[in-house]
Formats: structure tokens, sequence, C-alpha cells
């Protein structure tokens, strides 16, 4: 079916549709998706593949034109192929290129990309409910995750400070590899405490396009800063609209966790209750506190797994 043009953006309507990127709509790859809308000035991208062949002005004043990897391809025809971040200055040292400049399936040529892709945006403004921060403008998932829309419609994921201060620090995460396919509300990754091990339910459906290598050596880092440089992982979504409706986002997610709060509290019980925040926050590590909780109890009432 075809689309019948964008919809009006409305309160509701908090995301870019994606797009193809103009080099793709020229012909000059075979499959790109904007994830810069359509700013292509600021784009790594097509910065890198202006530069690669020498071109002034802007994309647009010459994608009719100029095919790169033709270009490439007749400019170095010998045995000596650059790579063409190599070209750009993008990376230093030798690399050649073996897929004679079809880099629209090459992985160092999509590392790269990724690199691009996951540069944080600025810090989310913090709030407080029940003692737990939530970070605004972010959807969060009854599992306890979250999801922040970002340029081109990608998802990028996370723990949700409850979760961490109720299971505390990782000491192991298995996270998605590149390429994943996710469910919404299907297992999505997993993490270690100890000899414990709990799933957690992906918030989004989609194709995972790019991971935290970081999380992965520092397991500890979502515990001490789940909204910023502790993100899991980037998707790009697949019934985006959709999906959202199955969040919580705004004045509902303080709500949802005001509830779960409730649901905590009464698991701690009542001598527990007034241990378990200082100055209005709760404390950072409630299960290492209060063992008795059990592990599976509490990955079975609040990550729904």
């Amino acid at each position: 079916m075809k689309r019948q043009g964008r919809e009006k953006r409305g309160k509701t309507d908090r995301f870019p549709i994606q797009e193809e990127c103009i080099w793709m709509k020229a012909g000059v790859v075979n499959f790109r998706l904007c994830n810069n809308t359509y700013d292509c000035f600021t784009c790594p991208f097509d910065r890198g593949m202006r530069r690669a062949l020498g071109v002034k002005g802007h994309a647009k004043q010459s994608k009719f034109t100029i095919h790169w990897s033709k270009e490439l391809k007749k400019q170095y025809n010998g045995p000596y192929r650059p790579c063409r971040h190599i070209l750009t200055g993008k990376v230093q040292g030798p690399k050649i290129c073996t897929l004679n400049y079809e880099c629209y399936h090459c992985p160092f040529d999509q590392m790269l990309d990724d690199l691009d892709m996951v540069e944080l945006p600025s810090k989310p403004h913090i709030v407080f409910a029940s003692g737990f921060k939530l970070a605004e403008g972010y959807y969060y998932h009854l599992g306890h995750s979250w999801v922040k829309i970002e340029h081109g419609g990608l998802a990028r994921v996370g723990f949700d400070d409850f979760q961490a201060k109720v299971f505390g620090k990782a000491h192991s995460l298995k996270i998605p590899d590149l390429g994943t396919k996710l469910r919404q509300g299907h297992g999505g990754w997993a993490f270690t405490r100890d000899d414990h091990a709990a799933s957690v339910l992906s918030p989004i459906s989609g194709t995972v396009v790019a991971v935290n290598h970081k999380v992965r050596e520092h397991p500890e880092i979502p515990h001490e800063d789940p909204y910023y440089e502790g993100w899991l992982f980037i998707v790009e979504p697949t019934l985006l609209k959709a999906n959202l409706k199955g969040l919580y986002f705004g004045n509902e997610s303080l709500r949802w966790l005001e509830n779960e709060n409730q649901r905590l509290l009464g698991l701690l019980g009542r001598e527990h209750q007034s241990m378990a925040s200082t100055g209005g926050e709760m404390l950072d590590d409630l299960f290492g506190l209060f063992p008795e909780l059990g592990w599976e109890r509490l990955v079975k009432t609040f990550l729904r797994t």
C-alpha cells in the first residue's frame, strides 16, 4: 500500500518518518536510510562521499552526475585500492578495499557508520517519581526499559533507574548483536549478578543497528548513568507508532512508576520500608540490602519475565 503522504505531526506524533537517503534516491548507493532528518550539511556520510570525490558544494547539486563508486573504480583500477575512508581522512593507516567499492555490504563501512550513529545527544532533564529518576522525553516499557526516539526515527534503548536501583550493578550484560531482530514484549537481552540471571523484555520491535560496546566491557555503567552513558543499543524500528502505544510517556510514566513503587514497598514490608530510601531518593541496591526479597520474585514482578 502506498503511503498517501506525511501525517500531520501533533502531540502524539513525536517522531519523524523514515525516508531514503538522498544518495539512495539518486541511485548512487543501493540502500541507505536518512538518520539525520535530511540535514545533509551536518551528515558525516554526506561529507565523506563529497570529500572522496573532491566535490565542492552540496550533494544535491551533483547527485545526478556523480556516481562515486564508479569514479573511484576508474581512478584506482590497479591492485592498490584504498578504502574510501582513508581517502576522506576518517581513518589513518593502510586499509585496502576488497569489495570493489561496494561499501553498502562492507562490515568495516557499517562499523564506521555505527560510530557516527552512536554519538550521544545532550543529557536529558531528570524528574523524580517516588524516589526514582525518569528522563523527560523518553518512553518507558512495563519491563523497566526505556526508548528514546532520535533523528530519522531510530530508537535508542536502555534500562530505567528503577531496574538499576532494585537489581543493583550487573556483573555482565548480554545485549543483542548487530542485525538481531527484536519483538516488543519478547526477550531482548539479559544481565547477570553473581549467580543470578535475568532476561529483559524488548520495549520495541525492529533490527539492532548499533550497540554500546562500552557497556559490554563495563556493565556497571547502566547502573550509574542509565539514561545517558548507560544506553545499550539502537534499533531501526518496525511498526513504530503501534509500538509507542504500548509504552508510557510523560505524566503517564510518572503515575506508572509511582504504582511500581507501591508494589515494591509491599514486598519490602513495614520493617524495611523506612530503610529503603534516604533524603527522598531510593537506595542504590535494594536486592543487595534486602536479599530476602528474592531474585526470582523481583524478576517476575518487575521485569515480567
